[in-house]
């Protein structure tokens, strides 16, 4: 990986300078009081360093809580003229090290920046990095009935969901978020120097391209996102992004694990989403995950998510249980609000301490698994272990289809679905076994291409590590073309002309141009 050394970034900070007014940024802004310092031997610092994933717990000297764009500014000059390494987080649910990193000596923290709102100079909406998904969702829909293609996971912040792309339970219908990204505000650290940047469609628009998917803390410190829709006109703010369902409705179907019963379900699962996941299909307004639990579970899942009024909704759903060819044991079905059923009440913030370590891997596919996959996936699943991880296959596909390759960072628009290999687990003594497990599921999976899902790729917002590591990557196809495909060399550009200095980077960064 291309770190950036401290001898770098002090041969760099002679040419890095903070203006007086900085791509739109107020001079008031910026001589604003700064951004809060937290330092070892505060009582906040081990709370701030330790994000969602508790195995991970950065060490850097500094946190800087900043409150506006001025102080970021302000938080990576001085990072940079000191020759600190720099990490930035918005919500803190990264699956690796990437903003946890000892190696980091500034942590910026954006979790105080986290307006949302409507700004008619734009005609978007706007949205800065530390707002969680639940405080974008109620937002938008208690003032304008409106809302995104965003995740379902209420605490997870906007800043590195958005530049990674971003999708959830109506992206089969409206496609990623990134589709409705109309701009977005950036300090970087270029040739002119440390200031704040916009970049939209019309200008600078390889910065903008660059956050469409390609993956946060590799270009900037993102400020602010504005959303519009595609093809939106007026100036009405209701109708200048998808509707707000009024209700979801929500099915769970749950089947006996059974070895046959195992086979059939998953490999009809896929078939169906070949056959269902077009642009413009009906079905694309249903959200399905199949969740694949060890045997001793006793249990398989399905959960479809979908709006309550979409035309033949329960038609439609039982369509989908009926065509997966085995009779469950027990469904449910129930309808919520659209603000209750995206806010998941009662899980907390941020979440289930009991399940704080783990280890997430995920593949795209574009067909279903192969009967040698299904067979390796039904055998893990079946052997003995005490190791609680399993699998999710989660519906994509639908509108996200419907944008080329080329037109965002996010490359694979061909997939149809996702597959999410997991363990979670309590104590630091269990590492060992759980990442065993399920690096060994996942090479073996994939064993026929080296290890990794090199015809598929895989999604930027789930890093894995191990895609960059040879032990488990053999199959001389690198880390960057597994997440990027064939817009990586796009992104080393715009990375050239954004980052000279690769001030923003990570062990999963956009590595610079040779010479650079």
């Amino acid at each position: 990986m291309n770190e950036l050394s401290r001898r770098g970034l002090l041969a760099g900070a002679g040419a890095v300078a903070v203006s007086a007014t900085v791509g739109g940024v107020a001079d008031a802004e910026l001589h604003e009081p700064g951004a809060v310092t937290v330092r070892p031997g505060d009582s906040r610092y081990d709370g701030l360093v330790r994000a969602n994933n508790f195995r991970f717990v950065g060490k850097p000297d500094e946190v800087r809580l900043t409150g506006s764009t001025g102080q970021v500014v302000r938080a990576v000059s001085d990072a940079v003229r000191s020759g600190r390494r720099i990490a930035v987080r918005s919500g803190g649910h990264c699956f690796e090290n990437l903003t946890a990193d000892p190696a980091a000596r500034t942590l910026i923290d954006l979790s105080r920046m986290d307006a949302v709102g409507y700004d008619s100079a734009r005609r978007a909406f706007f949205v800065e990095p530390g707002a969680t998904l639940g405080q974008v969702y109620r937002t938008l829909g208690r003032g304008w009935g409106v809302t995104i293609p965003a995740g379902g996971c209420p605490e997870v912040g906007a800043g590195g969901h958005i530049a990674g792309g971003g999708y959830g339970p109506l992206s089969r219908r409206y496609g990623a978020v990134v589709d409705h990204l109309e701009a977005v505000e950036v300090v970087v650290a270029d040739q002119p120097g440390v200031r704040a940047v916009v970049a939209s469609r019309d200008q600078n628009h390889d910065l903008w391209w660059a956050h469409t998917g390609g993956g946060g803390g590799n270009f900037g410190v993102v400020t602010r996102y504005w959303l519009r829709s595609p093809g939106a006109t007026g100036t009405d703010p209701s109708r200048l992004l998808p509707p707000q369902p009024r209700e979801m409705l929500t099915c769970l179907a749950v089947w006996n694990w059974d070895d046959q019963a195992f086979t059939e379900i998953v490999g009809n699962f896929g078939a169906w989403m070949e056959r269902n996941s077009a642009p413009g299909s009906p079905s694309t307004g249903l959200y399905p995950i199949l969740h694949l639990k060890h045997r001793d579970t006793g249990t398989l899942e399905l959960t479809v998510q979908a709006d309550a009024d979409l035309p033949g909704v329960d038609r439609l759903v039982t369509g989908l249980v009926t065509a997966l060819g085995v009779e469950p044991a027990y469904t449910y079905r129930y309808k919520a609000p659209w603000s209750h059923a995206t806010t998941w009440p009662g899980l907390g913030q941020p979440g289930d301490v009991a399940t704080r370590r783990y280890k997430i891997k995920a593949a795209y596919l574009r067909r279903s698994f192969t009967p040698a996959q299904l067979a390796t996936i039904h055998r893990h699943l079946s052997e003995a272990t005490t190791v609680r991880g399993g699998i999710q296959v989660i519906g994509y596909g639908g509108q996200v289809a419907a944008v080329a390759p080329e037109a965002t960072a996010i490359a694979q628009r061909g997939a149809i679905m996702k597959a999410v290999y997991s363990s979670l687990w309590l104590e630091p003594s269990d590492d060992a076994a759980n990442l065993s497990w399920v690096r060994e599921l996942y090479r073996d999976v994939y064993s026929a291409t080296g290890g990794v899902p090199v015809d598929d790729g895989s999604y930027i917002n789930y890093p894995d590590v191990d895609l960059a590591d040879p032990a488990w990557n053999t199959s001389g196809v690198p880390w960057s073309t597994l997440y990027y495909q064939g817009n990586y060399p796009r992104l080393r550009r715009v990375k050239a002309r954004w980052d000279p200095r690769n001030v923003f980077t990570h062990a999963l960064g956009i590595e610079l141009l040779s010479g650079t």
